[in-house]
C-alpha cells in the first residue's frame, strides 16, 4: 500500500506504509486540513515526527518547507519502511532518524524546547496522546504540539484549538508561558 504527500515540492509522489495493522496512517483529507491548519509556520520550521510510521507527517513537512525533521518511531520493521521513504524522497539530508521509544526519546534530550513544531500521531485509544500531552504541559519539547487522536479519546487540559474529521480529532497546543511550564 502507498500514500500519496499531498503538496509542496514532493507533492504528487508516493510513500510506501508499513503491512499489517502495526500503523494506522493519517489519511489525506485529515493530512490536508492539518497543513491548512499550520499555514506558513511549517516554512523553515524544525518538526518533530512522534510515533512517525511510514513518515508521511514529516515528509509532508519537508514537502512544504520544513528546514528539518526529526523521525521518532520505536518498531523495528516500521523503521525500515519510514527509512526507505526518506531516501527514496531524497531527503535524508533533513531527516534525522531516531528508533526509539517516543517517551524516551523526549525525556533523554538535553534540552526542554527541542523543535519548533511537533506532530505526533499516537496509537488511538492507549493513553499515548494524553501521556504526550502532559509531558508537554510539564516540559514543552516544542513551540507547537499537534497531537491526532480519537475524536472520543481525552487528551488531558484543554487544547488550544481542535478541529474534528470523522472519529478523529486534530489537537493544537501551545508552549506554556510564564515561569511554570506546568501551568496552564
Amino acid at each position: 500500500m502507498s500514500l500519496r504527500i499531498i503538496a509542496g515540492a514532493l507533492g504528487g509522489r508516493y510513500i510506501e506504509v508499513p503491512s499489517g495493522r502495526r500503523t494506522r496512517p493519517t489519511g489525506a483529507r485529515v493530512r490536508e486540513a492539518w497543513f491548512s491548519l499550520l499555514g506558513d509556520r511549517i516554512e523553515g520550521a524544525s518538526v518533530l515526527d512522534l510515533f512517525a510510521g511510514s513518515g508521511a507527517l514529516g515528509i509532508e513537512a519537508l514537502s512544504r518547507g520544513a528546514s528539518v525533521v526529526h523521525f521518532v518511531e520505536r518498531d523495528r520493521a516500521v523503521f525500515e519502511v519510514l527509512r526507505g521513504n526518506v531516501v527514496g524522497m531524497g531527503v535524508q539530508e533533513q531527516a534525522a532518524l531516531h528508533r526509539q521509544d517516543v517517551f524516551r526519546f523526549l525525556t533523554e534530550r538535553e534540552s526542554d524546547r527541542f523543535c519548533d513544531i511537533a506532530l505526533a500521531d499516537p496509537p488511538y485509544h492507549r493513553g499515548a496522546a494524553f501521556r504526550l500531552v502532559e509531558e508537554f504541559r510539564c516540559r514543552p519539547f516544542a513551540d507547537l504540539l499537534c497531537v491526532e487522536h480519537g475524536a472520543d479519546e481525552p487528551v488531558g487540559d484543554s487544547a488550544d484549538r481542535q478541529r474534528r474529521y470523522g472519529d478523529t480529532m486534530l489537537s493544537f497546543f501551545v508552549e506554556p508561558k510564564g515561569g511554570d511550564a506546568g501551568a496552564s
